[in-house]
């Protein structure tokens, strides 16, 4: 039945953003090197309005250990090693009146311990989420009216591939970024 394609391409749809959503928070948790998409959640207060780091500045990262800020304007300076602090990312900017210098520190194998917790939540997070959108495909699946028990049940059944393919894809994900936390 048509109604019942659209479900599952609607859950199969839905589970992808799931997906990328869990792969752009893990970007976000460090493994040691250097990278701009570390501060992405950082907002600047510019002008009064808050702004995301990257619209107000150009980041960089010259070797494997900094991050070069270079705002547009230099008045902000003192706004973005703020926002850096607050954000608890352990991480302590510094600036030379040009720009804002961000030295990543090594990690500890007690910090390493932590981000792999981190990492853990995230995904499990992930996995929750592919799990509802299997709950709520499979409720309006059971309220279509007019369809066979067999087509919902082959339904069903697709829905939980589904779900089983994209768990495995996000506990990938974790492994990586667990591999890549740990390693020295």
């Amino acid at each position: 039945m048509e109604e019942i394609e659209l479900y599952l391409e609607d859950a199969k749809e839905h589970m992808n953003k799931t997906l990328t959503h869990v792969g752009h928070e893990l970007t976000k948790i460090r493994a040691g090197k250097a990278n701009p998409s570390m501060l992405d959640g950082i907002q600047v207060s510019y002008y009064g309005n808050m702004t995301p780091l990257n619209q107000v500045s150009s980041l960089t990262t010259p070797d494997a250990r900094t991050i070069f800020i270079k705002p547009w304007e230099k008045n902000i300076i003192q706004e973005i090693e703020k926002a850096i602090r607050d954000a608890n990312l352990g991480l302590n900017p510094q600036n030379d009146g040009q720009q804002v210098i961000v030295n990543i520190p090594m990690l500890t194998e007690e910090r390493r311990k932590q981000l792999v917790k981190q990492v853990g939540q995230e995904c499990e997070h992930g996995r929750v989420s592919v799990r509802n959108i299997r709950k709520d495909t499979n409720e309006h699946l059971k309220k279509i009216k007019g369809a066979s028990e067999d087509d919902i049940k082959d339904a069903e059944a697709t829905v939980q591939k589904l779900t089983d393919e994209f768990i495995s894809k996000i506990d990938a994900l974790m492994k990586k970024k667990e591999a890549e936390i740990m390693t020295v």
